[in-house]
Parts: structure tokens; C-alpha cells; sequence
């Protein structure tokens, strides 16, 4: 199961730069979402082997280091689309 509003809480820290207190949120959930923000955790701490790992995970192609603030933003983007209540 997947807490939405601390996924929340994480992709609003790391959109701040915060990824050590992002990093304690996305490392005890388990889903594709989690996966891939934690590998943007690790792509702003600047250990890329380790984000290239979480996005193998969450089944994404790394954009690599360059990418990562469009990467927090589609994160963003995401996290609102998949909080929205399901069209009629």
C-alpha cells in the first residue's frame, strides 16, 4: 500500500533540494512511484549507480543528472494524477 501524502510530502522536499529527509520517506514504501523517487533521491545526492538502481526498479530510463529537476516536476505531476478522483 502506498501512502500518497507522504509521497507527497517527499516529492515536495525534493523539489526544495531536500533529498536526506526525502530519502527517509521513499525508503520505507514499496511501490513504482517510491522506486522512482528514490532514485531521484540518490540522482541529487550524487550517487548515480544507486539512481540508476531505483529507476531499474520503477521500471524508467535514467535521464540522468541534467534531468532531475524536469524529473521532480513529471514526479509532481504524477503524484496530482494519480490523486484525482477517477472520471465518470
Amino acid at each position: 500500500m502506498t501512502d500518497t501524502n507522504a509521497l507527497e510530502r517527499a516529492v515536495d522536499l525534493l523539489a526544495g533540494g531536500a533529498w536526506q529527509p526525502a530519502h527517509e520517506i521513499v525508503q520505507k514504501e514499496t511501490s513504482v512511484l517510491a522506486a522512482w523517487l528514490h532514485g531521484i533521491v540518490h540522482t541529487l545526492e550524487g550517487d548515480l549507480g544507486n539512481a540508476r538502481y531505483w529507476y531499474r526498479k520503477a521500471d524508467r530510463t535514467f535521464p540522468g543528472p541534467e534531468a532531475v529537476q524536469d524529473e521532480i516536476t513529471a514526479a509532481q505531476t504524477a503524484l496530482r494524477d494519480a490523486a484525482a478522483p477517477p472520471r465518470p
